[in-house]
């Protein structure tokens, strides 16, 4: 779920909150807590900065507490094509985990195909690549660490809340073993005031 708040002409904050579960993980095994504040340069960009509270679990057992150092860069509807719209990220994380040394830099560049299908129904394409920069005891090698590739229908459901549904695919690289891949079923809403 996404909150964004317009503030003035320039000013945004954003709050979005996710919950994960997994079948190999025994349930609900991630919550996390975005919270963003946003300068809108023009129609097109915005400048974002913000902090991530993410605590993991196992079973319903705290497992790993995690904080993230969050600034971003949005472009929205920076190119038509097709009858559709590109959005686009440039996102950069500090990651620091309780009782663990270091700090993980991460790379996530997102890009965004909305194409309306009937009224303001649309599908959506996205992707978004996990780049690590450094290394760290809980962030093992640097590069390419995975790939979230994810389609969905968005429909308004209100003037101001959006309703998304899709399917989500997380492809993860791992050195000198079998890759990864996480099948998701993706329930979103956003709303805007």
């Amino acid at each position: 779920g996404n909150l964004t708040v317009k503030l003035s002409d320039h000013w945004r904050i954003s709050e979005e909150g996710t919950v994960r579960f997994s079948d190999n993980r025994n349930g609900l095994y991630e919550l996390e807590a975005n919270t963003l504040l946003g300068y809108r340069l023009n129609k097109v960009v915005t400048l974002w900065a913000g902090y991530t509270h993410n605590p993991q679990y196992s079973a319903g057992d705290l497992t790993v507490m995690e904080h993230r150092a969050r600034e971003q860069v949005t472009f929205d509807g920076f190119a038509q094509i097709g009858g559709g719209k590109l959005n686009g990220r440039i996102r950069m994380e500090q990651r620091w985990r309780e009782n663990a040394d270091g700090t993980g830099w991460r790379l996530r560049p997102y890009l965004k195909y909305s194409l309306p299908i009937v009224g303001k129904t649309a599908l959506n394409l996205s992707t978004e690549p996990f780049f690590n920069l450094n290394t760290t005891p809980f962030q093992g090698r640097t590069g390419l660490d995975r790939v979230r590739n994810l389609i969905t229908v968005s429909t308004p459901l209100s003037k101001t809340l959006t309703g998304e549904l899709g399917y989500m695919n997380q492809h993860g690289f791992v050195k000198d073993a079998a890759d990864t891949s996480d099948n998701i079923a993706y329930f979103g809403v956003n709303l805007s005031l």
